[in-house]
């Protein structure tokens, strides 16, 4: 009697030890899966986020560079969270300096 409760709970440890390994190796497989669909379209993924980002910059700075913006007063609450990005926005817009005169990053 006693030792079938100890093979019962020798089963049990094994079992969740099993489990485990098997969770462990599902999970690996789940993440190579992902990197094998994803991979291909990284590129893209980051080109299009990057494209939406350069607008919305346009729109936050469409009013200081002469362009109208019909909400421009909600936009100029954007402005300080997208100073420090302002760099990168204008030369990857191919512009060598700054547009705007109270702006001097370069």
């Amino acid at each position: 009697m006693a030792l079938d409760k100890d093979k019962i709970k020798n089963k049990a440890k094994n079992t969740g030890s099993m489990f485990e390994k098997v969770k462990i190796l599902l999970q690996r497989i789940e993440g190579g899966l992902h990197e094998f669909y994803v991979t291909p379209y990284r590129r893209s993924f980051a080109r299009a986020q990057r494209d939406e980002e350069d607008l919305f910059m346009l729109l936050v700075f469409a009013e200081s560079m002469g362009v109208p913006n019909p909400a421009a007063y909600y936009t100029m609450e954007l402005l300080p969270v997208v100073y420090d990005r302002f760099h990168d926005w204008h030369v990857r817009m191919g512009m060598e300096k700054s547009p705007l005169d109270h702006i001097s990053c370069c």
